[in-house]
């Protein structure tokens, strides 16, 4: 098996952009309407071995966003090739997917079936995962009873006990109340010391990337501006927007 587990070889991926919803709609099916064209990733190319821990640093609209999307499937290049080899947890959207009508217990199910487990699999992790959400009786009461913070909960419990490969976390660490965002850094820290996960971070504070990160990626306009140890990537960003220690 390859020790490269992410993989982009000239990739880029361009969005079109109407000046109206009608007219992205009038778009999909005229093609002299007019729009013009975002370069949201512009030619990258870099590879991540399996157990890197890489933060991806960048102002909102750098393509940080547009990376994660393709890595997970969400999104497609336009142009280009990328590899992905491991299940992908992403700590993305912790609160989508979930059927609302469906209990948490039911939804933690749905989820494991999304991400590729098996009954069996999902059975054996069950447990964990409701412990660790911290949800207790409501964990089978319809979801669309939850709070927003519940869900969370939910969605970052179970993304994080499904024994990923590769874990992505984009700005996940803020969910719920003081105590369980320790115990959300202390388990995303126990898997990748003692699983040889890789992980993708992105994330605007320095200090939280260079505690889970060796590595790190800065990105402005679609491309890759520094790439290298964590701390030099750290300083390379706050020099580049002149950012105040």
């Amino acid at each position: 098996m390859s020790d490269v587990v992410i993989k982009f070889q000239d990739v880029s991926k361009v969005y079109k952009l109407y000046s109206s919803t009608r007219k992205r709609l009038l778009g999909v099916f005229i093609k002299k309407i007019k729009y013009k064209k975002k370069n949201a990733v512009d030619n990258m190319s870099f590879e991540i071995q399996r157990g890197d821990s890489v933060a991806l640093f960048g102002k909102n609209g750098a393509g940080k966003s547009t990376v994660l999307k393709m890595i997970t499937g969400v999104a497609f290049p336009t142009s280009g090739e990328i590899t992905v080899n491991g299940r992908v947890s992403a700590l993305l959207e912790l609160t989508s997917g979930f059927d609302q009508e469906m209990t948490g217990r039911e939804n933690i199910y749905l989820k494991g079936h999304i991400l590729g487990l098996k009954d069996n699999e999902i059975k054996s992790l069950e447990n964990t995962i409701v412990e660790f959400s911290e949800l207790n009786d409501y964990i089978d009461q319809p979801v669309r009873t939850y709070s927003s913070g519940m869900k969370a909960r939910l969605g970052f419990a179970i993304n994080v006990n499904i024994k990923p490969e590769i874990l992505i976390v984009d700005e996940a660490l803020s969910v719920g109340d003081a105590a369980f965002r320790t115990k959300c850094q202390k388990k995303i820290n126990e898997l990748i010391h003692s699983e040889n996960i890789t992980l993708l971070f992105v994330t605007h504070q320095m200090a939280v990337a260079e505690e889970f990160c060796k590595r790190g990626i800065v990105m402005k306009d679609g491309k890759i501006e520094f790439d290298g140890p964590v701390h030099e990537a750290s300083e390379f960003y706050k020099k580049m927007y002149a950012i105040k220690k």
